[in-house]
């Protein structure tokens, strides 16, 4: 029985803590490929680091135990993840997506996946009757995120997950923005969480990784099975420093959420911005069903600039603020989802959902927040033309 309750102390105490061999604090990066096996057909738990490491296999404990899962799994990226779920399924069938969905996920499934056969249908998960009449005899899976990205667009899980129970489907949850410290989705009901691990939980832009887990044992022997036949698993030293990033995950994501917080309402009375998306807002549309089944909004935001601004020059006056892919980091990146990460979808499918040129996401590190609603003020003011 552990000796705390609170997933601040779990998130530093949590799966395997220390080494039995060298009473090492940290868990030991196990630098190996292979391991030493003492006969024929013995069964060894350490046989061949793809199969196992004894350094990534303490990072799944830890995300199990943070997630309230039984059983979690390691991947070289988030989207080595997101394709080891998917391969859980086969020609013929259907997965529903949000329809505003990080574009890597649209893109994964449009063009590998479709070519196996494995169609997929795009839904406002947002809406319980969208998805109840996008359901069809061949849907498999609801894959979803709350908030999504890039528009923070918040899902009722609890709803989703009980529909798709009612109807024989499975609901999958990327949980990258909020993470187990403020959101988790198992507890809700959702089968499986996948995390881009690159963000958030790792904290500091210098890994990347993903996460999955399961509360199934059966559905986790068979991601098992997919993890070690098709070999996308997280090295050790990068499972090592992502051990290291998840103990100072809730000091960080209270500053990010602080910062986030102060960003999104001063963006919120700019005369510059014609709409910020951000659930922690109390007048945002998913700000009760996010407060329902999260800790607090998150620390993502977009905004979308009003025509007179010029979105190109915003971005090259920025001087604190880093454009950049990914988010979660230390340091404040912004970046422009119609070039960037939502690039892969097509452009009207991008329009028809809310994604248009001037859209800006946001992701605020831990800097002090007035400097950053200061550079965010003088490249607002920069980018007005005329």
């Amino acid at each position: 029985m552990s000796s705390y309750s609170r997933i601040e102390s779990a998130l530093i105490h949590g799966g395997v803590f220390g080494d039995a061999l060298t009473h090492s604090v940290n868990v030991p990066i196990y630098q190996t490929s292979t391991y030493q096996q003492f006969e024929l057909e013995g069964n060894p738990k350490w046989e061949y680091s793809r199969t196992g490491n004894p350094t990534r296999a303490a990072l799944e404990e830890l995300i199990a135990e943070l997630e309230g899962g039984a059983h979690g799994l390691a991947f070289a990226s988030g989207m080595a993840a997101i394709t080891a779920v998917l391969q859980l399924f086969k020609t013929g069938d259907r997965v529903l997506i949000s329809s505003n969905v990080y574009g890597g996920t649209y893109r994964v499934l449009d063009r590998v996946f479709k070519r196996f056969g494995l169609e997929y249908g795009i839904v406002d998960t947002s809406d319980s009757t969208a998805i109840e009449a996008a359901i069809t005899d061949d849907v498999r899976a609801i894959l979803i995120e709350s908030p999504a990205n890039p528009l923070m667009t918040v899902t009722d899980i609890a709803a989703v997950a009980a529909l798709a129970k009612a109807h024989g489907v499975l609901t999958l949850v990327d949980n990258t923005f909020m993470t187990p410290y403020l959101q988790r989705p198992l507890e809700l009901g959702a089968d499986i969480v996948i995390h881009s691990a690159t963000k958030y939980l790792g904290g500091h832009s210098d890994l990347v990784a993903g996460l999955v887990v399961v509360k199934d044992a059966a559905l986790a022997e068979r991601l098992y099975f997919l993890q070690n036949a098709t070999g996308g698993v997280l090295g050790p030293f990068d499972a090592f420093l992502l051990i290291r990033g998840i103990k100072t995950l809730a000091v960080r994501m209270d500053r990010h959420v602080e910062n986030a917080e102060r960003i999104a309402a001063w963006l919120a009375g700019n005369d510059a911005v014609a709409r910020v998306h951000y659930p922690g807002l109390p007048d945002d549309p998913g700000y009760a069903v996010n407060q329902r089944q999260a800790k607090n909004g998150g620390a993502m935001i977009s905004f979308t600039l009003k025509d007179e601004y010029n979105f190109r020059t915003f971005f090259k006056s920025l001087k604190l603020i880093t454009l950049a892919e990914s988010l979660g980091g230390v340091e404040s990146l912004a970046c422009h989802p119609s070039t960037m990460t939502h690039a892969s979808i097509p452009r009207d499918l991008r329009l028809k959902v809310g994604i248009s040129d001037n859209l800006i996401r946001l992701s605020p590190g831990i800097e002090a927040a007035e400097d950053l609603i200061n550079d965010l003020d003088q490249a607002i003011k920069a980018s007005k033309e005329g």
